[in-house]
């Protein structure tokens, strides 16, 4: 597919290409708290995402590096986005997914999307980590709108198992064998930035969402549109619409749980 028709410039596609050891193989976008994966990387190039020409160019979030990481985890080349471009801070559905055009350009054929989440379901308790079952795209836009897609194709994209079955299934027996409870779930992605209000999580949880966050959504539409598999997780950093509620105490949890979250990483990019 065409540089062109994905709306990546040639220059960042180089850029990736000439500095990985490797070609990627999986990409990873990680959410608020969660940059800390990217560390774990050998072989390692980082590239700030200021010297990318396509990458939205805001303000970067706290906990967010800004940065794109090249190189190995468990021996599979990857590149790791520590950090996204959301659409509440004034970029377009279709830039927040820029990731996932990036990693289709340079010949990924899986991308792994984490976030920071709030927890709706009554069951879900800060540090849980769930697995991404399905979304919900609450946010009133959607990247591919004014997009034809890959090459001129169609825009209707089929969304059913988006988040892929197989990935799903490594995914769990990656966590069995490290007996990490990992739970299914399913995400509501809202435009934010402010936090949900009592009312509203009651909503979300008669919808039957099980977390709720801010961005992954326009990612993982566009990585479908694109045909790259997707798995995704969501660390539940509080209890959505909880008392004292802080970006802060969303960092704090992803603190946290970064240790066991690099291991489940770890073990399923071995079994892939």
């Amino acid at each position: 597919m065409s540089l062109v028709s994905l709306g990546v410039p040639a220059g960042d596609a180089d850029r990736v290409l000439r500095s990985a050891v490797e070609a990627p193989r999986v990409a990873f976008v990680l959410g608020s708290g969660l940059s800390g994966l990217a560390a774990k990387a050998t072989d390692a190039v980082v590239v700030p995402y200021a010297e990318l020409g396509g990458f939205p160019h805001v303000g970067a979030v706290a906990g967010h590096a800004g940065t794109l990481t090249l190189g190995r985890l468990a021996d599979v080349p990857v590149m790791l986005f520590a950090g996204r471009a959301h659409q509440y801070q004034g970029v377009s559905a279709h830039g927040a997914a820029y990731p996932a055009r990036l990693a289709a350009a340079v010949g990924c054929k899986t991308i792994v999307v984490t976030n920071a989440a709030g927890g709706v379901s009554a069951g879900l308790r800060t540090g849980d980590v769930v697995l991404i079952s399905d979304h919900m795209n609450l946010m009133g836009t959607n990247p591919l709108t004014g997009w034809p897609g890959p090459e001129g194709g169609t825009p209707f994209v089929p969304m059913r198992d988006a988040y892929d079955p197989g990935l799903r299934e490594v995914a769990h027996a990656a966590a069995q064998e490290l007996d990490f409870a990992l739970k299914d779930g399913v995400y509501a992605g809202l435009l934010g930035p402010s936090y949900e209000t009592a009312a509203e999580v009651g909503m979300l949880r008669t919808l039957g969402a099980d977390v709720v966050g801010m961005s992954t959504v326009p990612e993982v539409i566009a990585a479908r549109a694109l045909g790259l598999r997707v798995l995704g997780l969501s660390l539940v950093t509080n209890v959505a619409a909880g008392d004292g509620l802080s970006h802060a105490e969303v960092l704090e949890a992803g603190r946290l749980a970064e240790k066991q979250l690099t291991s489940l990483v770890l073990a399923i990019l071995r079994r892939l």
